[in-house]
């Protein structure tokens, strides 16, 4: 492994392999372990506030939602289930207007399942005291963070919300409008959300929609959030044979927020191809530092083979020694690269601008499979580097190599 004292270059190129990998190998283990941390992030807010799975009825609304949620609870997998109310709408404050996505909840089956807002949140936000008989009664609404920024408003303000149902009038289309009061205020950590999403009471979303006693979907809540695909194909099959109909269509999650998720994955992928160029960088000291230590041990090289050492036995010196290089610089790397996530994990020193990301701070988790994929790519690349050089020591001709050494 040492080098002559005149072949000092050589000891120094091992120097710097071994650190190219160290580098390489950390780096890959950080920054794929951020990247999976983000994605799991994301998927844990999208899941907090949307449901594992979306039910719906092509161009109509559900009027006998409370034997179709019966019927889904039977299947195989499900948690809870929940009728929803959902459509766009504008509200309007005394100092600005903004769009947003009305979401009608029952706040029974729906306030113990989002994990972003508070376990009673929804069910004492949204009382509703329709039956109590008070004229002057305003019912609740909660908006989330950004939405009730631009809308300039606080809790117990009111706000005015305009549905696009409304009715015709002699002088055309009137949308409808109720007063609400804002009773509290959300931040699930999405913009897309905080900035859009609107709760109010089922009966008030049913109300303010002319819809009755019907609903526009029903969200579904599953065991393993993996099997949603599987479990939403089967809630579809079975409505639409129960009913005979095939109008019944359901999506999951996933589908839900594809491109997010698909662009998550193509971002990690990349980052890995990027970053194991480090580690090829490093490969490449390996075989120039075996191709010069060939060149100056080729008088060793010519004695083994002269006292019998075969040309495998040769090839097997070069190779153990590349491999001890790569196993040294992919050691040392995943000690750092380990004890960089468990610093950044715990300690949160790198803080990120809230308006500007989703996070404050550098969500981390590392994954077995991610450690064990990066540290077998890190030695079958200082393998492969090694190969070269092997053979060209196993061929050189022992007599040439004294008589010209």
């Amino acid at each position: 492994m040492r080098a002559k004292q005149k072949q000092t270059f050589i000891s120094l190129i091992t120097i710097l392999s071994i650190a190219g990998i160290t580098i390489g190998v950390m780096a890959l283990i950080i920054v794929i372990a951020v990247m999976s941390g983000a994605e799991s992030e994301f998927k844990s807010r999208i899941l907090g506030v949307e449901p594992h799975i979306m039910v719906m009825h092509h161009g109509k609304t559900f009027t006998n939602y409370q034997q179709i949620i019966k019927d889904i609870e039977k299947i195989n997998g499900v948690k809870t289930v929940s009728p929803y109310v959902l459509s766009q709408v504008m509200l309007r404050s005394s100092s600005s207007v903004s769009g947003s996505v009305l979401r009608g909840i029952d706040p029974e089956s729906e306030a113990q399942e989002i994990k972003n807002l508070n376990k009673n949140f929804l069910k004492q936000k949204l009382a509703i005291n329709h039956d109590a008989g008070l004229s002057d009664f305003t019912p609740g609404i909660i908006l989330g963070k950004e939405l009730a920024r631009n809308l300039g408003v606080m809790e117990n303000d009111i706000i005015y919300l305009i549905s696009p149902r409304g009715m015709l009038a002699p002088v055309g289309h009137i949308p409808a409008t109720k007063r609400f009061k804002v009773t509290g205020v959300f931040e699930s950590g999405m913009y897309e959300y905080d900035t859009s999403l609107a709760y109010v009471h089922l009966k008030d979303a049913q109300s303010i929609m002319h819809m009755g006693d019907s609903v526009t979907s029903i969200g579904v809540r599953i065991n393993d959030v993996y099997k949603a695909a599987n479990i939403a194909e089967n809630i579809t099959t079975k409505l639409n044979q129960r009913y005979k109909t095939i109008s019944y269509w359901s999506r999951d999650w996933m589908q839900m927020n594809s491109n997010l998720f698909s662009a998550l994955k193509l971002e990690k992928k990349a980052m890995f191809i990027i970053l194991t160029l480090i580690v090829l960088v490093a490969a490449f000291n390996i075989a120039s530092s075996l191709i010069m230590m060939v060149m100056g041990k080729t008088k060793d090289i010519a004695i083994l083979k002269a006292m019998g050492a075969t040309n495998k036995n040769i090839g097997k010196i070069f190779v153990f020694r590349g491999m001890i290089i790569g196993l040294t610089g992919t050691i040392l790397g995943l000690c750092l690269g380990l004890t960089g996530c468990v610093l950044l994990k715990h300690y949160k020193f790198i803080k990120l601008p809230g308006d500007v990301y989703y996070f404050t701070t550098l969500p981390v988790k590392l994954e077995a499979l991610d450690v064990f994929v990066i540290v077998a790519a890190a030695m079958i690349i200082s393998w492969l580097a090694t190969l070269y050089p092997a053979r060209q020591a196993s061929k050189l001709n022992p007599v040439e190599a004294i008589r010209y050494g």
